[in-house]
Order: C-alpha cells, then structure tokens, then sequence
C-alpha cells in the first residue's frame, strides 16, 4: 500500500485514555465515599454512553463534554458533584499517559510520511498530552484537527474532509490509524477512507463503545503497525 500521508486518533490510539479515564473516576469515587465502583468494564461503558450523549446535537467544547460525562456518573452513583469537581476529568487530560511505543512509532513514520492528528479534543486539552508524543511540537506533525477547530465531533465526517483538503491529498493516498471503530473506522468505511484499527484490549470496545465496523488492517499495536509499513 502506497501511502502520502498517516492520519491518527490521539486519545485511546497514542494516549492511552482508559488507564486515564479510570484514574480519574477511581478518585473521584474516593473523594464521595464510593467504596465499591463497577468493575472496569462496566465504568467505561458508562463513560461511552455518556460522552455519547453529550457529544449528541449541537457542538459545544470538550471541556462541557466532559463535565456532563462526570456529572453523569455523579448521577450513577448518587450523589451531589460540587462545581469544581465538575472539570476533574478534563483537568486531567494533561496527565493521561502514552502507550509504550507511540513517541518511537511516530518517529520512525515520520521518517516515511506525512503525519496527523484528528481528535475529537480541544486544543488546548491536546497541547497538554503533545510532549508524550515524540515529536518535536506541533510543528513534529503536518496536521492538527482538532473538534474544536471545526466544531463537529467524530464519527461525523468534517475531520476527514478537512485533513483531505489541508493535506492537498486524494482519499486513496491517506490511510488513517485509530482504536474506535465507532468513532474512525465506521467514517473511514463511509468515505472510501483505508484505515487500520490498532486492536490493543483484544476485541473489546472500553471507553470507545462496542460498535461493527471493517478495517483495512488489524495490529496489536503501533509498534507492529511500523513493521507492516515500514520496509526494514
């Protein structure tokens, strides 16, 4: 496969957003006296479910985004979220780590193609997890698309067609990496779009929802997904 330029999901495909999502919630359970949450399954489902409702309609920032999922799951538990509890989860975005081999991985396909990012994010929340990613800055990357910047949230379409045109590529000379078929390769599907699912919880949705969608190519990782593109 011939290739101009890579396109990837940052949160759940390079940040690894459950191990930060449950963090997050594990301590805001601590902090209202939830001894006992749901197993880990259980609480990213509910956190699908709410940031899919939440991202449902007219677009409003992450940051709101994030605050109905965490009042959502004050509700889930029954009781009464304080107001500056409310920014927990995104306030700690910037603390959401990398999977192991997403800053190498980058860099070596850096080496080969055209990066970008497409994230349902806003920019100011993806500036915070951008060192963890290996490159130099943004400026290590050819694109940025962030929600915020075209005000619609995947799986909607805006973002494939804005790197399309920022790159100056056609749909045949982009191949695009992500972890949610909901989200990335339902759209990728609809639009003619080759895309690989990096497959890292083995079949499972997590926090992006369970959802049937076809990839192109399955990898366990990104570090595999170098060796299939990368010619040794």
């Amino acid at each position: 496969m011939k290739f101009k330029a890579l396109t990837f999901d940052c949160f759940g495909t390079l940040i690894d957003w459950e191990t930060g999502i449950l963090r997050a919630l594990a301590m805001l359970c601590e902090r209202y006296g939830i001894d006992e949450p749901p197993p880990r399954g259980e609480l990213l489902a509910l956190y699908a479910q709410l940031e899919a409702q939440a991202e449902h309609g007219e677009y409003r920032p992450y940051r709101d985004v994030l605050a109905d999922v965490t009042k959502g799951v004050a509700a889930r538990f029954g009781f009464q979220l304080s107001l500056a509890d409310q920014t927990l989860l995104a306030d700690s975005i910037k603390g959401w780590p990398a999977f192991n081999d997403t800053a190498n991985s980058l860099r070596e396909l850096k080496q080969h193609y055209k990066l970008g990012i497409l994230s349902n994010v806003d920019d100011d929340l993806f500036e915070g997890v951008l060192p963890r990613l290996g490159l130099q800055g943004v400026g290590g990357f050819d694109l940025l698309v962030t929600a915020q910047q075209i005000e619609s949230y995947k799986p909607g379409r805006a973002h494939f067609h804005e790197a399309l045109n920022r790159l100056g590529i056609k749909k045949d000379e982009l191949l695009h990496v992500a972890q949610s078929k909901k989200h990335d390769v339902a759209p990728c599907n609809e639009l003619g779009i080759r895309c690989v699912w990096v497959d890292r919880q083995g079949g499972r949705g997590g926090a992006s929802g369970e959802y049937d969608a076809r990839p192109d190519m399955v990898v366990p990782d990104l570090a595999s997904l170098v060796g299939e593109l990368v010619s040794v």
